[in-house]
């Protein structure tokens, strides 16, 4: 079973959201604490939550929301209401292109339910690496949050190494942090490096300390497609016996910078035994 804070960080919505939902009878918890009122989710509660946010930013109504999935509304289903918002919403392309990726990354999910990759998924440790940071908020975890934070970040680090001479001396390295006063998540930038600290490089450069057990799982292609691969490492940590102890960290191994869908990212996420 998952914490509703789990549950949210795998979902990538707000615990204040899956309260609502739980209060209009949308997404119950599978199981309610009798003495302390903390909710619980299972893995499998993530498939409903999809179909949650993917109807919901069609522009449908939650009680309509609550009608298609009593109908038990298939991915088929979906793509054709996409594909008819999709329409509706041209003169609106600029603003709306956002939700529309967000719409698009959930569909996928759903269409791979079934055929999560968990047999890639190892557990592994990982250790400690110097490297150089540049560190920036976004509003949310969610890939289209995320993306035009982190690509920025990574263009600035780069400039800054090469203006001190230095050369990253492996991958990128991102990982994250929830913001101060939990309003948002910190997006951090790293590329490992052969310097001392404080060394008038014009840089922060830190120990990034290493994972003791890491469950691990390899993401091909975009990262704005990366929720899939998040949520079967979830399914996997879940059905395994362990529990997550903070977000997963993305090493980035292959990254041709004009070819996204060809990137492999391994996601790295720190677990102890239940």
């Amino acid at each position: 079973m998952l914490s509703i804070g789990d549950f949210a960080r795998y979902g990538r919505v707000s615990v204040r959201m899956l309260r609502h939902y739980d209060a209009v009878g949308l997404l119950r918890p599978a199981r309610v604490d009798p003495a302390s009122g903390y909710r619980f989710y299972a893995a499998a509660q993530l498939a409903r939550l999809n179909r949650i946010i993917a109807l919901k930013d069609l522009g449908f109504t939650l009680d309509q929301v609550r009608a298609m999935l009593d109908e038990q509304v298939s991915a088929e289903q979906l793509r054709g209401m996409l594909r008819l918002r999709r329409a509706e919403l041209q003169a609106q392309i600029t603003a709306d292109t956002s939700r529309l990726s967000q719409v698009e990354a959930r569909l996928r999910i759903i269409e791979m339910e079934g055929a999560m990759p968990a047999g890639e998924v190892h557990v592994k440790q990982i250790p400690p690496v110097r490297v150089a940071e540049l560190t920036a908020a976004a509003d949310r975890l969610e890939p289209a949050f995320i993306t035009p934070v982190i690509q920025p970040l990574y263009r600035e680090l780069g400039e800054r190494l090469a203006r001190a001479g230095l050369a990253p001396a492996g991958p990128a390295i991102a990982y994250y942090e929830d913001a101060p006063g939990g309003d948002g998540v910190m997006v951090h930038a790293t590329l490992p490096v052969n310097a001392e600290p404080d060394a008038g490089h014009g840089l922060q450069i830190t120990d990034l300390p290493g994972i003791s057990q890491a469950a691990t799982i390899v993401h091909r292609g975009s990262m704005d497609n990366v929720l899939s691969s998040i949520q079967a490492l979830a399914r996997w940590i879940d059905a395994s016996g362990y529990r997550s102890t903070g977000y997963p960290r993305e090493l980035y191994l292959e990254c041709p910078p004009d070819d996204p869908g060809s990137w492999v990212t391994e996601l790295q996420e720190p677990i102890a035994s239940r």
